[in-house]
C-alpha cells in the first residue's frame, strides 16, 4: 500500500501553496487582519486562507444560486462564497453573534455583495428547519458547533439538490479524532464522520485540506 502522507506541509510549503492559489482581494485580506487584531482569542475559528478560494471555486463548479453557510463567525467564508455568486444568487448565513458577523456585514459591504447575504441570527437547528422542505440547495458549508453537525447534515441532505454540494470543515479537529477516549467537539466529529460515509444519499470524500474538508455530493 501506497503511502499519501509522505509531504509534510512546512511553513516553506504552505506559503507556496498559498502564492499559487488566486490571491485574497483586498476586503477578504482586511477581514482576515481585523479578525486577528480583533477577535485574537477567537480568530482561530475563521476559515483557514486557502479554503476562501476553495469554496468560491466550488461555489462557480456546481453552478450555485442557493447557498447555506452554517456557522458564519466574522463572515470571511461567505464573503468568498457571496462574491462567486450570480447578482441574483442568496446565501443564507446562520449565525448566533450579533458581534461576531458585525464585521462581516462591514465586509460584505465594501464588496458589494451585501445583497446577497440573507444573515439569520437564530440557532442554526430552528433556521434550517424553516426553510422549505423540498431540495433546492444548491452548496452549503458546515462550520459551526462540532456536537451538532450530525443535526444539520440531517436538516441539510433533503433540502439538497440532485449534484448538490456540502463543504464540511474541522473533520480531523486537529487530529484529535484519532483518539476513541476524546469527548465533546471530537466525540461529535468522530461521530459525524461515521455518519456521511454510511449515509447512502450521498457520495463523500474526506481530504487533508487545513484542518480536514469533507466534501459530499448528492446522488
Amino acid at each position: 500500500m501506497s503511502k499519501g502522507n509522505s509531504t509534510k506541509i512546512t511553513d516553506e510549503l504552505y506559503a507556496y501553496v498559498l502564492a499559487h492559489n488566486p490571491p485574497l482581494d483586498a476586503v477578504q485580506q482586511g477581514l482576515v487582519t481585523t479578525t486577528y487584531d480583533r477577535l485574537p482569542d477567537h480568530a482561530g475559528m475563521q476559515s483557514a486562507e486557502e479554503q476562501a478560494p476553495l469554496l468560491a471555486f466550488l461555489v462557480r463548479l456546481v453552478n450555485a444560486r442557493h447557498v447555506v453557510e452554517v456557522g458564519t463567525f466574522t463572515g470571511f467564508s461567505a464573503l468568498a462564497m457571496a462574491q462567486a455568486l450570480p447578482a441574483d444568487g442568496t446565501l443564507i448565513a446562520c449565525d448566533i453573534s450579533e458581534e461576531w458577523t458585525a464585521y462581516g456585514k462591514e465586509a460584505w459591504a465594501k464588496a458589494g455583495v451585501a445583497d446577497r447575504v440573507d444573515l439569520r441570527i437564530a440557532p442554526a437547528l430552528d433556521t434550517l428547519r424553516a426553510m422549505p422542505a423540498e431540495p433546492h440547495i444548491d452548496f452549503a458549508y458546515l462550520d459551526a458547533d462540532k456536537e451538532n453537525y450530525v443535526a444539520y447534515w440531517e436538516e441539510l441532505v433533503p433540502r439538497m439538490r440532485a449534484g448538490g454540494l456540502i463543504a464540511a470543515d474541522n473533520v480531523l479537529l486537529h487530529g484529535r479524532v484519532v483518539d476513541p477516549g476524546a469527548g465533546g467537539a471530537a466525540a461529535g466529529i468522530r461521530a459525524f464522520n461515521e455518519h456521511v460515509v454510511a449515509d447512502a444519499r450521498m457520495d463523500s470524500v474526506m481530504l487533508t485540506v487545513a484542518d480536514g474538508l469533507t466534501l459530499a455530493r448528492k446522488r
